[in-house]
């Protein structure tokens, strides 16, 4: 299941209006006319940030965080923006720092994690730590999705989408709009 999307689908009927906000954010960041240079790196931290800011929008906890807590774990390539720390649309203070995948407390330190490139054991054990604790988990590779995150990152040349494991939300704790699960549904078009 995988989400695309083009400044073309910028167009919304009233029945996407949920949507709009996500899908809009995202529209920019198509690479296809950008050179392949460090500019290119950073357009891809800045969409990354935008689809990760995005599908934290569409989530509810059982108890709402005043402040979001989104940890990253593991190396990454994609989270200069995200590091920065930054602010929901709607307003809500995203604070992001950094953890070792064996943190000891790391289901009351975090809301959400970011997975980076982990071992299978590392991968494993992080999970182990999330069950029964409603938090929202986002790879940046696509091979987790498979094995315990609710949303794994696509990031190509010509945009980022994204995947969902509908087993491990049913899981989570946390609640995604509906509406975002129907967009990873959609397929990226064809070039």
């Amino acid at each position: 299941m995988n989400v695309a999307v083009s400044p073309t689908e910028c167009r919304w009927s009233w029945r996407r209006l949920l949507l709009m906000a996500l899908l809009c954010a995202l529209a920019p960041y198509g690479f296809a006319d950008v050179p392949a240079t460090e500019g290119m790196a950073a357009q891809r931290a800045q969409a990354v940030t935008q689809v990760v800011l995005g599908i934290l929008s569409y989530a509810r906890w059982p108890v709402e965080p005043a402040q979001l807590r989104l940890c990253i774990v593991g190396p990454t390539q994609y989270t200069d923006d995200l590091i920065k720390g930054t602010t929901q649309a709607t307003g809500r203070p995203v604070v992001v720092q950094r953890l070792l995948v064996n943190h000891p407390d790391i289901v009351n330190a975090c809301d959400a994690v970011y997975i980076g490139k982990l071992t299978a054991d590392e991968r494993s054990q992080l999970f182990a730590s999330l069950i029964g604790h409603p938090v929202l988990s986002i790879s940046e590779g696509g091979d987790q999705c498979t094995v315990g995150s609710l949303f794994c990152l696509r990031v190509s040349d010509e945009q980022v989408s994204f995947e969902v494991n509908l087993d491990s939300v049913a899981r989570s704790g946390v609640r995604i709009h509906p509406s975002v699960l129907q967009l990873s549904r959609r397929r990226a078009p064809a070039p």
